[in-house]
């Protein structure tokens, strides 16, 4: 990874798919898959306590805008 790195932590429907959609713009470096917000610890898809299904994307800033990563997001979110 470079030095000129940023991070975006999207939610949106299932976080697996959704990991592998942000995978694929140029400029993307790497994707993490986790839970955010809601209560308790170690949430399950069957059992979230109001946590969302996050992706935390790293991304090149001078290949891909934080702008263009939310476009493409939007366009594969569903």
């Amino acid at each position: 990874m470079g030095h000129n790195t940023e991070a975006a932590v999207l939610a949106g429907g299932c976080a697996w798919i959704m990991q592998q959609l942000l995978r694929q713009p140029t400029g993307v470096i790497a994707t993490r898959v986790g839970w955010s917000g809601g209560d308790g610890d170690n949430p399950t898809e069957e059992h979230p306590g109001g946590h969302a299904e996050v992706v935390e994307v790293v991304f090149d800033p001078e290949r891909i805008s934080y702008r263009e990563l939310l476009e493409y997001f939007f366009q594969v979110h569903r």
